[in-house]
């Protein structure tokens, strides 16, 4: 029988991109049914996640709490908040602030924002060196990516970020580790777990295979032993939050979105228990192709 572990609670909280294509109002409703211990808000294209007042409202009524937000940096959310990324992550950084979220989660820069990549180190130590100084800062942690391989160059990689796709490479105070990025990038991510050491305030729990595509599947359906993964984490007293980051674009109907998004809550629970829990998350209720992927 394993040993008992020190009891602490590792908040399980819930991305609203994991509901895609519904919007953040039916994430803070599932996350309240289902008993997550909190949101993390996507900033993208719609409204609510871009209004500070909305968001609370949405948490006040349904009493699940923002822990955290993620800056409006994918392809598809260029266009939110401006055109300026330093100026869009400065303003995810207020709104945190505003909503009492301790981590803003941000992507390096792509590499034709050449001027923002070449202060991103700088804003980021800078954001995080201020929040040391406030009771209620906010904590700008640094997702790791993946290295782009278009097909038609085979296996030649497309220098896509700027300083880099690895956080492991650059000095960042703060990262997130996202188990999906690291299955593209066919990394161990156990073995980043250990090398993030301290640096690591953030994770993002959803598996992946070698499929090369951004997957973001249910943990347990994939190859990243991410059980080991969430056993490490609370093995070692990991203060941050475990964020479920999953898709369930493909799900045809409401139950079969709740289906994915509790047993991805059961999975983590059973796994950042002080004794872990063997369990497996049932098959899919719907098809799961890499095509489903972001």
């Amino acid at each position: 029988m394993a040993e008992p572990r020190e009891a602490q609670a590792v908040p399980v909280t819930l991305s609203t991109a994991s509901v895609y294509p519904r919007r953040a109002a039916f994430a803070f409703e599932v996350a309240a049914e289902l008993g997550y211990d909190g949101v993390e808000v996507m900033v993208w294209s719609d409204p609510a996640t871009q209004d500070p007042a909305q968001l609370q409202r949405l948490s006040d009524e349904h009493g699940v709490p923002i822990r955290s937000v993620h800056a409006p940096t994918l392809l598809v959310s260029q266009r939110v908040w401006g055109r300026s990324p330093a100026d869009k992550l400065r303003r995810a950084v207020d709104m945190a602030g505003e909503l009492g979220a301790p981590t803003v989660v941000v992507h390096p820069p792509f590499r034709w924002q050449y001027k923002y990549a070449r202060q991103f180190q700088d804003l980021v130590h800078e954001l995080n060196e201020a929040s040391l100084h406030q009771d209620d800062g906010v904590t700008v942690a640094v997702e790791n990516m993946y290295p782009w391989k278009p097909r038609s160059r085979g296996d030649r990689e497309l220098k896509a970020y700027l300083p880099g796709w690895d956080p492991a490479e650059h000095d960042y105070d703060a990262v997130t580790l996202d188990l999906s990025h690291a299955a593209i990038a066919r990394q161990d991510g156990l073995a980043l777990v250990h090398g993030f050491g301290d640096k690591l305030r953030h994770v993002h729990l959803a598996d992946g295979t070698a499929s090369g595509r951004d997957e973001h599947m249910v943990p347990g359906r994939g190859d990243m032993a991410c059980d080991k993964v969430l056993e490490e984490l609370a093995r070692r007293d990991y203060a941050g939050d475990v964020v479920v980051e999953i898709s369930t674009r493909k799900a045809r109907t409401a139950s079969e979105r709740h289906a994915d998004l509790q047993a991805a809550l059961k999975f983590a629970r059973a796994h950042l228990a002080p004794v872990p829990e063997p369990y497996q998350p049932p098959p899919p209720e719907h098809h799961h192709l890499p095509a489903d992927a972001w």
